[in-house]
């Protein structure tokens, strides 16, 4: 399991667990290779939240300086045709962006916490069973994430089964987060209220023990369903995932005191019974900039492969960040490939610039996209979805849409069900007639009918 990985989405075992525990006192597993890691430079941000004395040192190892600089590489040309293809369906904002304001909402403030139950340690410890093992959701930057069980009315522990059920997500005193952000997630969930953000339904401050307590998301993360589940998470669900996410972000960006999400990746949107998305861990989120200001001058933090790369190589915040890393998501959606993968051949590894050629030419398009869905996905709907991601992938921030736009561009495009489907003469027609040159092994269907599907040659994977 990925260790800045803050979303939870998968059991874990009871040797899953001890080898936590021995690597932490003997500091086995050290230098693993990750897919992706967190980027952050040192400084503490509790004295800045009007929570004096709770500032631990939480600086990663990891640098900005780490980042390959081919990430931070773009084409001019293949950008041009994203952005002209976009425009044309996507009204993009060039109004300057807010100013910036490094006040934080304080946890002193009855308002942020009011409504928050506050638990003891003895009544989350009965809640989880002990922090037993079995009981373990996945792990992130904070430490363990167990499932628990809570009465209704109040923090009293329940049996399994029964009353509310909750995730309990502890704070690893050494871990990559620390002090810091858990102060931030109490101030930011404790007064943001939105069907897209998870729910925080309490905490634990008790001596040295640290605690958070969540609604329970049965899904997991989409990261789990896109990259781990072996059944491909349908076409339509991705939509509904994106649009929910979108909705969550837009949110954030309009509050009364805008603020920044800096951590947007597919970990950390977590999905209930019916697939409906949420954001979670805003250890890292920040109030944006008000005012006559441009960003927010802030320590560089995010999560590699997702971060936008002004916000790298400058560490000045805006909202337009977080668009750019919802860009990334999009093309994780559309291609089931991970933001950044080591695994795949040199060319490959960045997802955003292996997928960038493709995204503004629609013959190209389709070998990109996710072959595990067998072309069970809305042809119109892909197209419209990656001229959006391209758009906010843009280099320059202020031709990136913002996220109201975002959720408008989305909106209709659950209610397409123009699927593409390979047929026996390997030949595109459209029922509507619109597209005069169509690559080759697609058809149209408005009714579709599943048929296995030999699709070889068909992607470039």
């Amino acid at each position: 399991m990925i260790d800045d990985k803050s979303g939870y989405d998968e059991p874990a075992s009871a040797a899953l667990y001890k080898q936590k525990k021995a690597e932490e006192k003997g500091g086995e597993g050290k230098g693993q290779q990750k897919p992706w890691r967190r980027i952050t430079a040192a400084g503490c941000v509790g004295r800045s939240l009007g929570f004096s004395g709770v500032c631990k040192s939480s600086a990663s190892k990891d640098s900005p300086n780490n980042i390959p600089r081919t990430s931070l590489v773009y084409d001019s040309a293949t950008e041009t045709r994203c952005l002209n293809a976009s425009n044309r369906e996507l009204s993009t904002s060039n109004e300057a962006e807010l100013a910036s304001d490094n006040a934080n909402p304080s946890p002193s403030d009855n308002k942020s916490t009011s409504k928050l139950l506050q638990f003891s340690f003895h009544e989350l410890k009965a809640a989880t069973g002990n922090f037993r093992p079995d009981s373990i959701l996945g792990e992130g930057g904070f430490g363990f994430v167990f499932k628990g069980w809570i009465e209704e009315n109040g923090t009293a522990p329940a049996k399994p089964g029964s009353g509310i059920t909750v995730a309990v997500k502890s704070l690893k005193l050494d871990g990559l987060q620390g002090h810091r952000e858990w102060v931030a997630e109490v101030v930011f969930l404790g007064q943001l209220h939105h069907p897209n953000l998870v729910k925080l339904i309490g905490y634990c401050n008790e001596d040295d023990q640290h605690l958070l307590v969540y609604e329970f998301m049965s899904r997991g993360s989409l990261e789990n369903h896109l990259f781990r589940r072996i059944i491909p998470l349908p076409w339509s669900n991705r939509i509904k995932i994106a649009l929910k996410a979108a909705k969550g972000l837009a949110f954030l960006h309009n509050a009364p005191v805008p603020v920044i999400y800096r951590d947007f990746k597919t970990s950390n949107i977590l999905l209930d019974s019916e697939y409906n998305a949420k954001l979670s861990d805003f250890g890292f989120a920040k109030a944006g900039p008000q005012g006559d200001k441009t960003h927010v001058s802030t320590r560089v933090i995010g999560t590699y492969g997702y971060a936008a790369p002004e916000y790298v190589m400058t560490g000045h915040l805006t909202s337009k960040n977080d668009v750019y890393s919802f860009g990334v998501v999009l093309l994780e959606i559309v291609t089931g490939r991970r933001s950044m993968d080591k695994k795949r051949p040199s060319g490959e590894q960045n997802l955003v610039s292996w997928a960038r050629p493709y995204l503004g030419d629609k013959r190209k398009l389709y070998h990109i996209v996710d072959p595990r869905l067998e072309f069970k996905y809305s042809i119109k709907g892909v197209q419209k979805v990656s001229q959006l991601a391209c758009s906010c992938l843009s280099r320059d921030p202020k031709l990136r849409p913002t996220m109201d736009e975002v959720v408008k561009t989305l909106t209709p495009l659950q209610d397409l069900n123009d699927f593409a489907i390979l047929t026996s003469h390997c030949r595109l027609s459209s029922s509507q007639g619109r597209y005069k040159k169509k690559p080759e092994g697609l058809t149209y269907s408005q009714n579709f009918r599943a048929s296995p599907l030999n699709i070889g040659k068909q992607h470039v994977r």
